[in-house]
């Protein structure tokens, strides 16, 4: 497989609305390179926004139907959202063009990056991601980042800084399709490892293949069931409205200072706090632009709080780990709450499952109440052989768990449930109408009745 080059090279991503995939292509575009892509939800005319704001950069928006994939092609770059046997992969295929995974587009960046800064762990990578590209920027320190999630503001389609190609690199590595192991950065982070697209057995070889390769490890020493600071942390709180700790470092003590509520924020400014002293920025600089973040988007992103007191908080939460840390951080400082959760996919809600059968209950105080919105189907062959309806099911009947078939019917219900004083938590990924039905949520409870 090529490697990254100084000479031009002709891309085409297939899967570009990605929030992993177009923050790549921006990066291959600000770098010189002819880049074009497709995306079945650009098709669908969803998207348009940031259809028309890559177009603006440069990079063609095609359809996905095959006919854009051609041999003057030098590689073709691929989510793994997009099956084997679309029309653009076949005809990359039969063209005989170098076929190139996201991660592996990604890892090559990383690894040229000086340093490379890998941030690793299956919560919170989004968020340590965008906290260090935070700090960075506040701090004047030309660098590219790359990940998931927009800081607040701006965009809800992926974070991406372009920096210098000989500068640092902050990108975020994800574990869930088995290319930890291709990542070999100056520095790497282990933030936690849980249940997630896998179980903890199968993926500690990534991680420690991972480890391996890293010129110099950060690696939490909390488990990932407590998602705190831990020993890095004094006289702790976790909310209702930020975050505040002190982490030990062997430059001195720093107070974290954060504007997002949770334990688990703590955790993640810990961790970006840490890179960013190894990439040489100063304690208080780092201290102030923390306490000056503003998060990123659909991570605890507060929608507003209405005229009757409801706060409406919209977050990418999607699996036990993640569900735990926001409905905790929901819940400080709220009497009650009303939370939906829409699984992102048939394999993963049958593969959550049984974990959210068993979660659900420990973490629901008896005054909260809980809506399932059906699976967001993403188009593709895939086995419909659960739903919603019975995820509601396996709950037990004193929690009252409800079910909403579709995007109207969860504002239906959070209506018909919500009072005066309540924290609304709207949680899911993968689905591009999450952030809309949040503040169509809003919206609706704002309004007089």
């Amino acid at each position: 497989m090529a490697r990254l080059t100084e000479r031009p090279l002709r891309y085409h991503f297939s899967g570009l609305a990605g929030a992993g995939m177009n923050p790549l292509a921006q990066l291959m575009r600000a770098r010189g390179h002819a880049v074009q892509g497709s995306d079945r939800s650009f098709d669908q005319g969803k998207g348009a926004e940031l259809a028309a704001r890559l177009a603006g950069l440069g990079i063609v928006v095609t359809p996905q139907d095959g006919s854009a994939v051609t041999a003057d092609l030098d590689r073709f770059v691929y989510s793994t959202a997009v099956e084997a046997e679309t029309p653009e992969f076949c005809a990359a295929r039969a063209l005989g063009l170098e076929l190139v995974p996201r991660p592996a587009l990604l890892a090559e960046v990383v690894n040229a990056g000086r340093p490379g800064v890998a941030i690793a762990g299956t919560s919170g990578k989004s968020t340590v991601t965008g906290m260090l590209a935070w700090i960075t920027r506040e701090a004047r320190l030309p660098a590219t980042a790359l990940g998931g999630a927009a800081l607040a503001g701006e965009g809800v389609s992926g974070c991406f800084f372009p920096g210098p190609a000989e500068g640092p690199v902050l990108a975020e590595a994800c574990e869930s399709d088995g290319t930890l192991t291709g990542y070999h950065p100056g520095i790497g982070l282990i933030h936690n490892i849980s249940r997630d697209h896998g179980e903890v057995d199968a993926l500690r070889p990534q991680f420690e293949a991972f480890a391996r390769h890293a010129s110099r490890l950060l690696v939490s020493a909390d488990s990932a069931d407590a998602a705190a600071v831990g020993r890095a942390v004094q006289a702790a709180s976790a909310g209702p409205d930020r975050a505040v700790g002190a982490l030990h470092a062997r430059s001195g003590t720093l107070t974290l200072d954060v504007p997002q509520p949770g334990r688990h924020n703590l955790d993640n400014a810990a961790a970006a706090a840490l890179i960013a002293l190894e990439l040489g920025i100063p304690p208080r600089a780092i201290e102030a632009s923390i306490a000056r973040f503003p998060g990123v988007a659909r991570r605890f992103e507060v929608i507003g709080v209405t005229g009757g007191g409801i706060r409406v908080v919209d977050d990418y939460a999607h699996n036990g780990e993640k569900l735990r840390a926001a409905i905790t951080a929901a819940q400080l400082g709220a009497p009650r709450l009303v939370a939906v959760f829409q699984p992102h996919g048939f394999g993963p809600a049958r593969f959550l499952r049984p974990e959210l059968e068993a979660l659900l209950p420990r973490l629901l105080r008896a005054q909260d109440r809980f809506c399932y919105a059906e699976i967001f189907y993403a188009g593709g062959t895939v086995a419909k052989d659960v739903s919603s309806r019975l995820l509601a099911a396996d709950l037990p009947a004193a929690l009252r768990c409800g079910y909403a078939a579709d995007h109207e019917a969860v504002i239906e219900w959070v209506q018909s449930e919500t009072r005066a004083g309540d924290t609304v938590l709207i949680m899911g990924a993968r689905d591009p109408e999450l952030p809309a039905l949040a503040r169509k949520v809003f919206s609706a409870l704002d309004s007089p009745r």
